[in-house]
């Protein structure tokens, strides 16, 4: 299974936030510059974490985002979950058509391991990767 880049990227940008002190607020473009990433990008995954509840967003001079909760209540599973649109990985669960189908089996196990895949990454929380705010400083 491959994670899009837009995962990645929020991610990216819930790790960051979370090495910031508590309530400062945190810009987009220090995030592209620190990672030499796409501002657009990042933008667009800022967005979605502001609309599943990860981030706190403010508008205007001196806006900013920061964490919308504290980063042991962010699991890492369910971040994924929020972030991607389609786990699908077999063309099985894309179309629906098999010419197996109902007899064949590989679709319940392929679903079965996409579901052990997130249960193990819901067992780290945000705060158990977020890396220290020394190797922030250090690039």
């Amino acid at each position: 299974m491959n994670l899009t880049v837009f995962t990645d990227y929020a991610l990216r940008v819930l790790i960051y936030t979370a090495n910031q002190p508590e309530g400062k607020l945190v810009q987009v473009d220090e995030i592209a510059r620190v990672y030499g990433i796409s501002r657009n990008h990042l933008t667009k995954a800022v967005h979605r974490l502001g609309q599943v509840g990860y981030l706190e967003t403010v508008r205007g001079r001196g806006g900013g985002m920061r964490l919308a909760m504290s980063p042991h209540d962010i699991r890492i599973g369910d971040v994924v979950r929020a972030m991607e649109d389609d786990f699908a990985v077999a063309g099985c669960f894309t179309n629906g058509h098999c010419v197996l189908l109902p007899g064949c089996k590989l679709r319940r196990a392929l679903g079965e391991a996409v579901d052990a895949f997130l249960e193990t990454l819901n067992q780290y929380t945000l705060a158990d990767i977020a890396v220290s705010a020394a190797a922030f400083r250090a690039t």
